[in-house]
């Protein structure tokens, strides 16, 4: 563990994900279609071989037609978590939650991962509000998310409870994939609670750290 005073000196800096970066992505998340592809073209994909080339290409399309769809953390340059975000029409996944679909003034938030040495110390939350940042650019008035409620440790849809933690609620109940969404207005009150948890995160963490998978992946009921 690193002391506190070459702790501090610890960068913080938040990146769009474009087609320069995505390999910080890590791994499977990097190769993971589960939101980009539609059931039965990410099966093809698999078989192929070929996630990691549709992952671009599906990052590329969206960068071209409508911009950031996604934002890395760095922690001294080394990447300490990810979130992905896009309108529905761009994510084929969205459509078979039984709790679909999500809202016309809203972006979908797909997935989102905070290295393990990172975790507890405000990283998703920071990574929420520039993503609530970036849309109200865009004109749109909220986030909205898929969650699990029988998180079982895996990939790709974001327990419940974590969204409910960072400021979500919950807008479609379910037994299992309840909608939750996140006003762009109730974020503004974040500032303060930010700086807090990056003041915390520079004096105690350090930047090694092992992946935690905070989402799940699998078909939906």
């Amino acid at each position: 563990m690193a002391d506190r005073g070459s702790a501090l000196s610890m960068s913080r800096r938040i990146a769009n994900i474009t087609l320069d970066n995505i390999d910080d992505m890590p791994l499977p998340c990097r190769r993971c279609v589960f939101w980009e592809l539609d059931p039965v073209a990410r099966s093809r994909a698999e078989e192929t071989g070929a996630t990691d080339l549709e992952k671009e290409a599906w990052v590329s399309a969206a960068l071209l037609e409508w911009g950031s769809c996604g934002k890395i953390v760095y922690i001294d340059d080394v990447p300490a978590g990810f979130v992905m975000f896009a309108p529905p029409a761009y994510v084929p996944r969205s459509v078979a939650f039984p709790t679909s679909p999500v809202s016309p003034d809203a972006v979908l938030l797909m997935t989102a991962l905070i290295v393990e040495e990172f975790a507890g110390q405000g990283l998703g939350r920071i990574l929420i509000q520039s993503v609530t940042k970036e849309i109200l650019r865009r004109g749109f008035k909220a986030v909205e998310a898929f969650g699990d409620l029988q998180d079982s440790g895996t990939r790709c849809v974001v327990p419940a409870d974590y969204l409910l933690a960072v400021g979500f609620k919950t807008v479609r109940p379910h037994h299992r994939w309840p909608r939750l969404r996140l006003e762009v207005k109730n974020t503004v009150s974040w500032r303060e609670d930010v700086e807090v948890a990056l003041e915390r995160l520079l004096g105690s963490m350090t930047p090694e750290g092992v992946l935690r998978k905070v989402g799940q992946a699998g078909n939906p009921a």
